[in-house]
């Protein structure tokens, strides 16, 4: 069993627009971070995770996120499964859970431009 404490995680920004806070469990199967967005992330173009699979927990607000032919509305209370491949980027104004199998890392999560 393992905890990480707020205080020895890691915050960083994305974007203006997205704020994360990280738990550095240390596993290579699993990680987990919270996110604030607010607006669109990234904020042109699209993003995906060539190699992790994120689930989303949505703890406040709503917004969208926005496939090439699909939009797909969120809010308060729901999850959402991002398929590792998957094209997308945010339209919200919310907080987040965001567990990654295997752990996210920096190198696999690319920005799209178009």
């Amino acid at each position: 069993m393992k905890i990480v404490k707020l205080k020895d995680s890691e915050r960083f920004n994305n974007s203006d627009t997205c704020e994360v806070v990280e738990y550095p469990l240390g596993d290579p199967d699993i990680n987990c971070a919270t996110a604030v967005i607010t607006g669109r992330y990234p904020e042109k173009g699209y993003c995906v995770n060539e190699k992790c699979k994120e689930m989303i927990y949505v703890i406040e607000g709503s917004g969208t996120l926005n496939k090439k032919d699909e939009i797909i509305n969120f809010e308060k209370g729901d999850v959402i499964l991002i398929e590792k491949g998957e094209i997308y980027f945010w339209d919200a104004n919310c907080r987040i859970v965001m567990p990654c199998t295997p752990a996210w890392y920096p190198e696999q999560h690319k920005l799209i431009e178009e």
